[in-house]
């Protein structure tokens, strides 16, 4: 996607550095940061302190700290460190554990002089492929955007509501909930988004500043005010991303999704989840019991970040001193709630007959 005209991925291979670029997300929409991660603890922080976020990004930038691992140290016993270093950085997001999980089954059998050019090649496929399967998202999201779009009065948009960040910048190009508003929107189909701030890191913002560098009509709205919207007939579809998915399709998301697919079942909204296949995690049936959820610093709530009057970026406590806070940065959304769930394979239901029939290779 673009910014400022410019077109760019959440992360690319910079071959003249031999190094790894990102854009620093903490610093959005503020302010647009390159970052060049040069040694594997600069790869850890980056996923810890989200620098990196979403987890098909994750998943991805956690194969480049595999191949730098391996180009400095291509032994058995840095194999299997790096691979605990980099899993024990998020514990939700699948995607961090498959692609580390791929990265080793590929290299394990590899004598140590070959690992460092695979393992660099697997993370460009790494990358290559979620770019792909996110593209393929979109194309089948398109085609419910299109049915709402046709009953429509003429000139009328098209109501969405999304929550958190399922964007590019969480993946490394399309996003999976924005993927179909993208290729929507580029295919002349009037929309208007309503994005969630997403407390506590207000990463509705960053949807904001994506949907606003793209040119699609958005409003930004606090994430109580989701029911409300609904309740006046304001919202036609929900579509939101997923970390992790259990077999029988319950999602973990970003904290706050379960109220947004209750509120959306009270009032007859579709709810979708846009689902690439490495977030389903195939050894977890019950989400409720089998996902761990992360519990992030309380400062995160506690403290906000914005700009002040001068320009300048600033953190701000919102809170008394000494009041102590909690920060779970997921929930999960039983499949009973979700109407489908948008892969790169078509849309299913959320459930294990659903995503089996989807993905019998995988679901075996």
């Amino acid at each position: 996607m673009k910014v400022n005209g410019t077109p760019y991925r959440s992360l690319w291979w910079d071959d003249t550095k031999g190094a790894l670029q990102i854009i620093d997300q903490r610093w959005l929409p503020h302010d647009f940061r390159i970052r060049q991660l040069d040694t594997l603890a600069d790869y850890a922080t980056a996923i810890v302190d989200m620098q990196v976020r979403g987890a098909p990004l994750i998943g991805a930038t956690a194969a480049y700290g595999m191949a730098l691992a391996m180009a400095q140290d291509p032994s058995d016993s840095e194999l299997d460190r790096t691979w605990t270093l980099l899993h024990a950085t998020r514990p939700t997001a699948i995607n961090l554990r498959w692609a580390l999980d791929r990265c080793r089954a590929a290299l394990e059998p590899l004598a140590p002089g070959a690992r460092a050019d695979a393992a660099l090649s697997l993370a460009h496929d790494i990358a290559d492929e979620d770019v792909e399967i996110n593209r393929r998202i979109g194309a089948h999201g398109l085609t419910l955007i299109r049915e709402i779009a046709a009953r429509k009065p003429a000139g009328e948009p098209v109501r969405l509501l999304t929550h958190c960040n399922a964007g590019w910048i969480a993946t490394v190009d399309w996003g999976t909930a924005t993927s179909p508003m993208y290729q929507a929107h580029d295919e002349g189909i009037a929309l208007h988004v309503w994005v969630d701030e997403t407390r506590p890191r207000n990463q509705g913002a960053l949807t904001a500043w994506e949907l606003g560098s793209h040119g699609i009509a958005h409003s930004y709205v606090t994430d109580n005010a989701g029911g409300h919207l609904m309740q006046q007939g304001l919202v036609d579809l929900v579509i939101t991303g997923t970390d992790r998915t259990t077999r029988q399709g319950d999602v973990c998301n970003k904290i706050g999704t379960y109220l947004k697919a209750l509120a959306a079942r009270d009032n007859n909204v579709p709810f979708y989840v846009a689902l690439p296949s490495p977030t389903i995690d195939w050894t977890v049936t019950d989400g409720l019991s089998g996902i761990p959820i992360e519990e992030r610093p309380s400062r995160e709530v506690t403290h906000i970040q914005g700009t002040r009057a001068d320009g300048s970026i600033d953190v701000v406590r919102v809170t008394p001193e000494a009041t102590p806070a909690q920060n779970p940065a997921f929930d999960v959304t039983p499949g009973r709630l979700v109407t489908g769930l948008i892969t790169e394979r078509g849309i299913c239901a959320a459930s294990l007959e659903g995503l089996a029939g989807m993905f019998p290779d995988l679901a075996s």
